[in-house]
């Protein structure tokens, strides 16, 4: 590798760290046979971290970092003075297959500033993912991030060849994405999220390959002000229009010279994690946006709590579950207890009745979930759930490592 290249690597591989969208969790499997390259399985790609949190699995790079687009709460914004660097689509090509054969990366993040039109930069990256798989048989892992204003052919056709295509919301609100990044439009990005999404559900149908790994977003989180309840409404909606498989959330990072209208400081990283976990009982534990902000006050969350044992503790009159009895929907908002464990205990308990020694054996959690469960041997005594200490009891207080 020369050293032009290495030196655009630096510059292109840095500035996409601050995209939140590296999971390649739901791609289909596939070989790359005798002929082809790489493979990608049903586990996904291996994935690695930041100190600070962030995934910075696959080969994740800008093709270019020059925009045309001025976004105040971005680094790479038309009149920001960072060094700029671009990719050509042979470059990336050969990076992909370099680090891939030397077993460093199993696949490829690949997002852009938007530079001439949006249609030359998505014809770019699109013939980045077709050349992979169509000239050096690539059958590796592929994420593209589409381009808003791009032309829907030039869309559809990156779904060909990507395993996954995202499209960043940013912000969100409408109202914010006008005040921080006027030259975005709200509502083409939804338009080109359900023409995604049409894309995937006919292909579904017709049994034909288009971004199999499905669509996903990102949200920064702390930039404006928006509350925790009105971000997770905004993801409820893209969930239930738009087929989204992820949404994505980037605690803010500020940036150097940074518009006036922007926060000095990130917000709390772990707001980011209680978002993700809010997210979690959004999609699979069938808890609405309502209930989960109800755990927080003033529509942000607790940050000392997770939102399932928030929403518990302000719900104290539905506990105790009885472990026995209870439908699945109630035994997933025991805090302590995950889907896996509750899918487990309905199955058990068919044939036996369960005692807090079975209950040990099928989660992880039980600590967490004996003060809101009866088991056949055990009722929490003096009324466990209303004792004022509850969360107390519940909640390790965090100290400070030392070395020593």
């Amino acid at each position: 590798m020369d050293d032009a290249l290495i030196e655009k690597l630096g510059i292109l591989a840095d500035a996409a760290k601050y995209d939140a969208s590296c999971a390649s969790s739901g791609a289909k499997p596939r070989s790359g046979g005798k002929e082809g390259l790489g493979s990608t399985t049903g586990a996904g790609i291996c994935h690695a971290y930041t100190p600070d949190g962030r995934c910075v699995s696959l080969l994740k790079i800008l093709l270019t970092n020059h925009c045309l687009f001025d976004c105040v709460y971005c680094i790479n914004r038309r009149s920001s003075n960072v060094r700029r660097a671009r990719f050509t689509v042979a470059e990336v090509v050969e990076l992909t297959l370099g680090f891939y054969k030397r077993n460093c990366i199993e696949g490829l993040f690949l997002s852009s500033g938007i530079i001439r039109s949006p249609d030359h930069t998505m014809e770019q990256m699109m013939l980045v993912a077709r050349t992979l798989r169509r000239d050096h048989g690539f059958a590796g892992y592929i994420h593209l991030k589409t381009i808003p204003e791009a032309s829907p052919w030039l869309i559809e056709q990156a779904g060909l060849w990507a395993d996954r295509l995202s499209i960043n919301l940013e912000l969100p609100s409408d109202h914010s994405l006008k005040a921080f990044a006027p030259e975005k439009n709200g509502g083409t990005i939804k338009a080109v999220m359900g023409q995604v999404n049409e894309r995937i559900v006919e292909a579904k149908e017709e049994r034909r390959r288009f971004s199999p790994a499905g669509q996903s977003t990102q949200l920064i989180v702390g930039a404006d002000d928006a509350t925790d309840r009105s971000v997770l409404e905004t993801s409820g909606t893209l969930y239930q229009r738009y087929g989204l498989r992820r949404v994505y959330y980037s605690a803010f990072s500020p940036i150097p010279e940074a518009s006036s209208v922007l926060p000095v400081k990130p917000p709390p990283l772990q707001r980011e994690n209680r978002l993700y976990q809010a997210d979690w009982l959004l999609r699979y534990y069938g808890f609405t946006v309502e209930e989960i902000a109800s755990g927080g006050e003033g529509g942000m969350l607790d940050l000392g709590i997770d939102p399932k044992l928030a929403w518990a503790l302000k719900n104290r009159e539905r506990f105790p579950v009885d472990v026995n009895r209870a439908d699945r929907e109630m035994l997933l908002r025991v805090p302590g207890l995950g889907a896996r464990a509750v899918d487990k205990i309905l199955s058990a308990r068919r044939h036996t009745r369960l005692r807090m020694e079975d209950l040990g054996r099928l989660s992880s959690g039980l600590r967490r979930a004996r003060p809101f469960l009866i088991a056949a041997d055990y009722h929490p005594v003096g009324g466990l759930t209303d004792r004022l200490d509850l969360r107390q009891r519940l909640v390790t207080p965090s100290s400070q490592l030392s070395l020593f």
